[in-house]
C-alpha cells in the first residue's frame, strides 16, 4: 500500500478523535486528508533519496518553517483544519493550553510511537516535533489568526457604522 493511501486512512481515523472535542470538519478538512495523500504519492518519486547535506539541511529547515506557516494560514482561513490540526485546535480550545505546548506534545508522542513501531529517528524528525508547534503559534500571532488556531469557531465580523 502506498504511503499516501496510508496517510489518507490514518487521517480519517484521526478525525474520529475529534468527536469528544466537538470539532467540526469543513471543506479544508476533507481536502487536507485527500490532497496530502494524493500529492505525496504523486511527488515522492521525484524527490531525491539522499540529497547532499548542503541541499538537505535547507530543505529540512525550510520544510518545517513552511509547514508551520501553511498550517496557520489555512486554519486561519476557517475552512476546516486537517486531522492533526483539528485535534490540536480542539485540545487548545478545551484546555486553554498554548498551541506550542499541545502541538509539541502531540508531535513528540507520534515520534515516540513511530520509533517503537520500528521507524527511524533523525534530526529532522526531532526538529519538526519540537519546532512546528512554537512556529505555528508565532505565525498565527503574526498573521492575526490566533483565535482560529486556538480553536475558537466564531468568526468575528467587523461592523462599520452606517453614515447618513
Amino acid at each position: 500500500m502506498k504511503v499516501g493511501v496510508v496517510t489518507i486512512i490514518v487521517g480519517a481515523i484521526v478525525l474520529l478523535t475529534w468527536l469528544p472535542l466537538r470539532q467540526r470538519p469543513g471543506f479544508g478538512t476533507v481536502a487536507n486528508v485527500i490532497v496530502i495523500g494524493l500529492a505525496f504519492d504523486a511527488v515522492s518519486p521525484y524527490l531525491p533519496d539522499s540529497p547532499a547535506v548542503v541541499i538537505a539541511i535547507p530543505m529540512m529547515l525550510g520544510g518545517i518553517v513552511l509547514n508551520a506557516f501553511a498550517t496557520a494560514l489555512y486554519i486561519g482561513a476557517r475552512l476546516g483544519p486537517g486531522p492533526r490540526d483539528g485535534l490540536m485546535t480542539g485540545i487548545v480550545a478545551r484546555t486553554g493550553w498554548s498551541v506550542r505546548v499541545v502541538r509539541t506534545v502531540m508531535e513528540v508522542a507520534v515520534v515516540v510511537i513511530g520509533f517503537f513501531l520500528g521507524g527511524t529517528l533523525g534530526i529532522g524528525t526531532l526538529l519538526y516535533a519540537v519546532g512546528v508547534g512554537p512556529l505555528i503559534q508565532w505565525f498565527a500571532k503574526v498573521m492575526g489568526v490566533t483565535a482560529a488556531v486556538e480553536g475558537h469557531t466564531a468568526v468575528e465580523v467587523e461592523t462599520v457604522p452606517a453614515t447618513d
